[in-house]
């Protein structure tokens, strides 16, 4: 496996997500809006329950010329990465591809459209660049967002984690992507509501308590979840006329690129995607 800067022309007429739990995945949702939209109405976009075990078993039965791509959540998006003839260089530096796109070489290429989807969704609301930034939490996710944060952050980082180990991996992190990180114990997470810019990468309601330390005048949140939403940190924030950028963005965005490699065809239609999710959460409630 190498890595490459370019996607491939894909092959076949089918799509999927995976995951363990997937039930739960708005993918189906954005994607059947997209091909709609372009009219390619000869696409199918599934989804399958798959942990890392299965994961092997489940690429290599892939009807070879039927498949074009796929799309991961977790866990896949590291133990997809031994699978792949090559990777894109944002993919290999946060160790997690998304995306998969089968090309018509018969090659498996692997890239993460996390990262351009976070920086994306920050520019749809103006941010393009911040003197520091705040991440709160430590896991795959929190790894994109300072791969993101290296493009627009000035200065440093700050990661609010639990315990001397992630914070010595946020740290390592961040050396390897070219961002100063500082971390600080989870349990002062309120002081990184003040910063420019913070986003939140933690687990349904780990951040709920953080709502009541919203600042009066709070600058811009990203918080990547979109189910349930808003999160109570989201809402006290947007009661507090700062700015959100949701899960929901970040996923459309995201979509967005992989809808564009899994056909090869573009633009993809984002407010139809957009407005497709949104409508697809609000029957769910």
């Amino acid at each position: 496996m190498h890595t490459s800067s370019g996607a491939p022309a894909p092959a076949g007429h089918r799509a999927a997500v995976l995951g363990s739990p997937i039930a739960h995945s708005l993918s189906p949702v954005l994607h059947r809006a997209a091909y709609s939209a372009l009219g390619l109405d000869g696409r199918r976009y599934d989804r399958f329950e798959v942990d890392e075990a299965a994961l092997p078993g489940f690429v290599a039965e892939l009807a070879p010329g039927e498949w074009s791509g796929l799309s991961l959540t977790m866990p896949l998006k590291r133990a997809v990465i031994p699978l792949l003839d090559e990777v894109t260089e944002t993919a290999a530096a946060v160790e997690a591809v998304n995306t998969v796109v089968f090309g018509a070489d018969g090659g498996r290429y692997g890239d993460n459209t996390d990262v351009p989807g976070m920086l994306a969704a920050l520019a749809e609301r103006g941010i393009t660049s911040v003197e520091s930034a705040a991440v709160l939490g430590a896991g795959a996710t929190a790894s994109s967002a300072l791969a993101a944060l290296a493009r627009i952050c000035a200065g440093p980082v700050t990661a609010y984690v639990r315990g001397p180990e992630r914070a010595a991996q946020m740290r390592q992190w961040g050396e390897r992507l070219g961002v100063t990180v500082r971390t600080a114990d989870w349990a002062d997470a309120a002081e990184a509501l003040r910063e420019p810019l913070v986003v939140a990468t933690t687990p349904a309601g780990a951040a709920d308590h953080l709502a009541d330390a919203v600042p009066a005048a709070p600058a811009a949140l990203f918080d990547v979840l979109y189910d349930p939403w808003p999160t109570r940190l989201a809402a006290a924030w947007s009661a507090h006329l700062g700015a959100v950028v949701s899960g929901l963005d970040l996923l459309v965005h995201q979509a967005v690129l992989q809808v564009e490699q899994h056909t090869g065809q573009g633009p993809a239609p984002l407010a139809a995607m957009r407005a497709a999710g949104e409508a697809a959460l609000a029957a769910a409630h």
